[in-house]
């Protein structure tokens, strides 16, 4: 074969080295400067296209589908807006660790740096919000920058990574070569745990009257949720999880505490308060878990385990810091198998206070329904499965206190950057990546409104997601604050008028229910889960309930308000 013969396209070549990294799906949204892109999908196969119906979409979507794979989501959109409105997304993996190459048109060559139409410059403007990012100026490049790319996006500390391709480098041709191995210098994550600081952990562990272990989202991206489990159950140790940790330790579990910080349980709370050694997995310490860092684990020696090195000892002072990747040091601390003594005394107050002190609300209220029981129901209906997709507010919060969650990669939500809208795609990405399982979305009707064009892209790829709208005609986490910290002044945080939102769901052909009844809602909820479509449910909830318990902004995790 000739050379002539040989040559492929920047797009082709592109696509190849996508197909090369495992890339099963691209989630995006076409546009003039990546027309040859999508002109070169129009017949390619292995690879498969889901059109967004917005590139805000495209990126959550592609968390989702990370989220719930483990695998980096692939994103494919235009220049100027189009790059501009992946922003959020962008930043919202940034912030949550999420693998992600995100692939942005760009004008040609000769006119970048000249205000083309539709330039912008993504390069800069995504600088902060990624792991790197890369602008295309030669097609020889693209398949060492494409495997670049998947390596720094799915190694070390997880998150996404910009290639910004000029239109012309998508049409010019070359023969490829295939892509070495990655060599960045520069870029050398340390993965194996230092020998001497295990050997530190374990005689802390021997002499800790109060041991407690606290997960954090980087159990999941290391797949090491077995060896979490084994862990704490060898030495009997009481565990609390951050909203991103959620899963790895099973709700039910004895040695589970619940989810820990602002809106965590008390049970989990007074146990950071109380402990003498704590030893973190993959958590980086957020402001919703340690509000107030001075009064954090007062009492506690502090282990912290985690990929980058950035985060130890940048919240809270570490005893003995561990750079190292979870999974190995989990299976290296359990190949020493010490002899430690359960702390009996320890165990049985973390038990009673788990006890004592449930997540819980008003029970006997019969003339509204609660937000809380509509999630403590689906729970039961769903034999706590599910893999569940949240929006961001008060319902996130309730699904974290009341779903019962058995495994991990099962939540997937906003939890960084807090993004409204997330749920629809991120829902969306998630049934694609897992279409076994059955998902479930929780959604508020603020979050609903901003992103709800994505519910087009149910009935066009089949896919049965149940959307719980739980409707407090207001953006209730900011109402609650208000409520709670501005004297009541409710300003600009309900809505006076909303759309029909049943009537919405059947415009995108999606079946739609609406419960207002609290006394047969259980069983109208019971009716709607055994519908096998995508379906719409929206429940008139509360509009005056607060998320209870919390810690107010700046407090220690024991000042909790509204503890049952």
């Amino acid at each position: 074969m000739d050379q002539q013969n040989q040559m492929k396209s920047g797009a082709q070549i592109l696509l190849d080295s996508l197909k090369a990294e495992g890339t099963e799906y691209i989630f995006g949204y076409p546009g003039g400067a990546v027309l040859p892109l999508y002109d070169a999908l129009y017949s390619y196969e292995g690879v498969k296209h889901i059109l967004t119906r917005h590139e805000q979409g495209a990126t959550h979507a592609a968390e989702g589908y990370a989220k719930v794979t483990g695998k980096p989501g692939v994103v494919l959109v235009t220049s100027g807006p189009g790059a501009t409105n992946a922003i959020t997304g962008i930043a919202d993996a940034m912030s949550d660790s999420v693998p992600m190459v995100v692939i942005t048109g760009q004008v040609a060559t000769p006119g970048i740096g000249k205000d083309a139409f539709q330039e912008a410059d993504i390069t800069g403007i995504t600088m902060p919000i990624t792991k790197y990012n890369y602008q295309v100026r030669a097609v020889e490049d693209l398949p060492r920058i494409v495997k670049e790319a998947f390596h720094l996006a799915t190694t070390g500390r997880k998150g996404p990574v910009v290639i910004d391709l000029p239109k012309d480098m998508s049409i010019a041709r070359t023969v490829p070569e295939a892509a070495k191995k990655v060599h960045l210098p520069n870029y050398q994550p340390t993965t194996q745990p230092n020998q001497l600081q295990l050997k530190k952990v374990m005689e802390a562990l021997k002499v800790a009257e109060k041991p407690l272990v606290l997960v954090g989202a980087g159990v999941i991206h290391a797949q090491a949720a077995k060896e979490l489990q084994t862990f704490v159950e060898r030495y009997q140790l009481p565990t609390l999880a951050t909203l991103l940790g959620l899963g790895v330790m099973p709700t039910e579990h004895p040695l589970f505490l619940g989810m820990g910080g602002m809106h965590g349980s008390f049970a989990a709370n007074m146990a950071l308060t109380d402990c003498d050694l704590l030893i973190n997995f993959g958590s980086r310490f957020d402001d919703r878990l340690a509000s107030s860092p001075k009064e954090f684990v007062p009492n506690a020696k502090v282990v912290h385990v985690d990929i980058d090195p950035a985060e130890i000892g940048k919240v809270i002072e570490t005893t003995i810091p561990i750079v190292a990747d979870i999974k190995q040091t989990l299976q290296a601390l359990l190949a020493m198998d010490d002899e430690i003594e359960p702390r009996q005394d320890w165990l049985k107050l973390n038990a009673l206070r788990k006890e004592r002190h449930p997540f819980n609300f008003d029970r006997t209220q019969t003339e509204e329904i609660k937000p809380q029981r509509v999630i403590e129901k689906i729970g039961e209906l769903t034999n706590g499965e599910a893999i569940v997709v949240t929006d961001v507010g008060q319902h996130q919060m309730w699904a974290a206190q009341f779903y019962p969650f058995h495994y991990d990669h099962q939540l997937v939500t906003s939890g960084g950057l807090g993004t409204m809208g997330y749920g629809i795609p991120a829902a969306v990405g998630a049934k694609i990546g897992q279409p076994d399982k059955e998902v479930v979305l929780f959604v508020g009707d603020g979050g609903f409104q901003m992103t709800n064009q994505e519910l087009a892209i149910l009935n066009q790829y089949n896919l049965p997601i149940k959307v719980v709208l739980l409707n407090n005609q207001s953006l209730g986490m900011v109402r609650q604050w208000q409520e709670s910290f501005f004297e009541g002044r409710r300003s600009e945080s309900t809505f006076d008028e909303q759309p029909d939102f049943v009537q919405l769901a059947q415009a995108y052909r999606i079946k739609g229910v609406r419960l207002t009844d609290p006394a047969t809602f259980e069983e109208e909820l019971t009716e709607a889960f055994h519908y096998q479509g995508p379906m719409v449910i929206e429940v008139l909830v509360s509009p005056t309930e607060h998320v209870l318990p919390m810690v107010p902004a700046g407090k220690a995790n024991h000042q909790m308000l509204g503890v049952d």
